[in-house]
């Protein structure tokens, strides 16, 4: 892992520095991608309206947040509102996201600043309210020279789509540059992903013990390692990241490949066909 910044473990909570001591520094990952589920099952578990849980899964994003940049992890990115939740959920609800999610910039564009956290976003943003993308435009040019953690916000996002203005966009390069169908390389569809300026997510964490991955980042995600958490997102905190991060280093990432624990390798011809007899 490349550290992002200035390490700032003295300001860890006591809890969290006892998990952050079990770390490898080495060895933490350079990308997080979280998938914030449970808001509304958090506010109806306490009979409340399901804006309160929004509100206090807005909450969670800062402090967890916060938690990422001072243990210096390079990439955070969260999914706060998918395609589907633009197409899908009432409008009053969807109405109230997006007045959230401007107050939300509004509120903690400073606390970013104080943590040299930077902040972008992917996702069909130009389908948002021009009100919230100019909200938007002015916390990523606020926060653009921080060289801490990078929060990626996927707003307006879907995997699927992705990979069509992926594919869009390919299409178009092939057809200016000429390029032959039986060229293309997965490097060519990485460069028109939304997410091409950032390396592949290391571990994806899933709150609210749902085992989907709800079309999210379904292109990099596949070697990621996977972490569900029955815990509801406004329920979850920096010592619940880093939990994850200390359940990822006990993983053997093999890429395909063959780990330590999976025996010997035969390299003897004649003996594979004599054992495959």
């Amino acid at each position: 892992m490349q550290l992002t910044g200035t390490l700032r473990i003295d300001e860890l909570t006591s809890d969290e520095r006892a998990i952050y001591a079990s770390l490898k520094p080495e060895r933490l990952p350079d990308h997080v991608a979280i998938i914030m589920d449970g808001n509304g099952r958090w506010a109806g578990r306490r009979s409340l309206k399901r804006f309160l849980g929004h509100q206090q899964g807005a909450k969670s994003v800062q402090l967890v947040t916060e938690t990422a940049s001072r243990i210096g992890l390079p990439w955070l990115t969260l999914y706060a509102f998918s395609l589907e939740n633009s197409l899908r959920r009432p409008k009053a609800e969807v109405n109230f996201l997006m007045r959230l999610l401007k107050s939300y910039l509004e509120s903690n564009v400073q606390r970013m600043m104080d943590n040299n956290v930077r902040i972008r976003y992917i996702g069909r943003t130009h389908d948002l309210p021009s009100e919230v993308q100019d909200k938007m435009r002015w916390a990523e040019e606020t926060t653009a020279h921080n060289t801490g953690t990078t929060l990626t916000l996927a707003l307006n996002y879907g995997a699927r789509s992705e990979m069509v203005d992926a594919f869009r966009g390919l299409a178009a390069e092939m057809r200016l540059k000429h390029i032959a169908p039986e060229r293309i390389t997965e490097e060519d569809i990485h460069r028109h992903l939304y997410t091409a300026h950032m390396p592949d997510p290391d571990l994806l964490i899933r709150t609210s013990g749902e085992m989907r991955v709800s079309n999210y980042l379904l292109w990099q995600i596949a070697y990621a390692e996977i972490y569900v958490t029955d815990r509801l997102w406004p329920d979850f905190r920096g010592i619940h990241l880093l939990e994850a991060i200390a359940a990822f280093q006990q993983r053997e990432r093999r890429f395909g490949g063959i780990g330590e624990s999976c025996g010997e390798v035969e390299e003897d011809p004649e003996r594979i066909k004599l054992a495959a007899g």
